[in-house]
């Protein structure tokens, strides 16, 4: 698969952090939002699909794919739309959401509800590796969507998915083992795992997560015929984590740039405005 025109859109959302793109302000704007283990992201997009403008914040509101934290949820959602609501200086009606494949149904209530909290009608609740293929547009393969607290995967034949499946394994994991290893506290573990400069060190460390996941992988795809893997979640942003989940899964194994913004991006794609 050719990454460029997924990592020119990617940088486009990277860059709507800091710069807002011109648009029509007459014109209602696409919302994705990812309600994440580590991080909540609000992608907003044009109706042509081109990001106009992005915000994100740290978090632990969220375990596993499921809401732990409500009140705290709420208040990152709503202070997040505020901040791009600002920015845009527009009013921002409708959002898309994901969630973690077999979610249970009470679970994504409570997703929808965070975000009608904050002042958003839901209008599409979809799964994050299908979110993540809106970006991608695989035909065949898997898309592995590497998370905060869990690993989820979709099979894609001929465009279709056909197998999906959740485990929870993730980012949260490789700092525990980093802050157990480094003997320091979470919060510090993960500005370490997020530093690029210490990629090459902490890989090593946390190679055995990494291999915990391949086997996660493995075990799901094995009766199926799956000749590529495609990385996204933040997770895989760590520097040779493709590398060792090829060697291990013996299938290969590639990811786009930044690929933490692949299914936020994704979600906003799939913000279906109702007439």
């Amino acid at each position: 698969m050719n990454f460029n025109e997924v990592n020119k859109l990617i940088k486009e959302v990277e860059e709507s952090m800091k710069k807002i793109t011109s648009f029509n302000k007459n014109e209602e704007l696409l919302v994705g939002v990812d309600l994440g283990t580590a991080y909540i992201v609000l992608v907003v997009l044009d109706q042509k699909k081109k990001p106009i403008a992005c915000e994100m914040e740290f978090a632990q509101v969220i375990r596993d794919g499921l809401v732990v934290d409500y009140m705290g949820a709420l208040t990152i959602v709503k202070r997040l739309k505020e901040k791009l609501e600002k920015r845009l200086g527009v009013f921002l009606e409708k959002a898309a959401i994901a969630i973690p494949p077999h979610t249970e149904k009470a679970n994504t209530k409570t997703h929808k509800y965070v975000v009608e909290g904050a002042g958003m009608e839901v209008v599409n609740i979809l799964d994050e590796p299908t979110a993540a293929n809106s970006v991608l547009q695989i035909d065949n393969g898997v898309i592995v969507d590497i998370g905060g607290g869990t690993t989820g995967l979709a099979i894609f034949k001929d465009k279709e998915v056909i197998y999906t499946a959740d485990e929870p394994t993730g980012g949260t994991h490789l700092t525990l083992v980093l802050a157990g290893n480094y003997k320091i506290t979470f919060e510090e573990a993960e500005k370490i795992k997020t530093d690029k400069k210490r990629q090459s060190e902490i890989l090593p460390i946390v190679t055995p997560v990494i291999q915990k996941v391949s086997s996660i992988i493995y075990r799901h795809i094995k009766d199926y015929s799956v000749d590529h893997i495609y990385l996204v979640g933040g997770t895989s942003s760590l520097q040779g984590v493709e590398k060792i989940i090829e060697k291990e899964v013996h299938v290969p194994t590639e990811k786009p740039y930044n690929p933490f913004l692949v299914t936020p991006l994704g979600i906003a794609m799939n913000c279906y405005l109702r007439e």
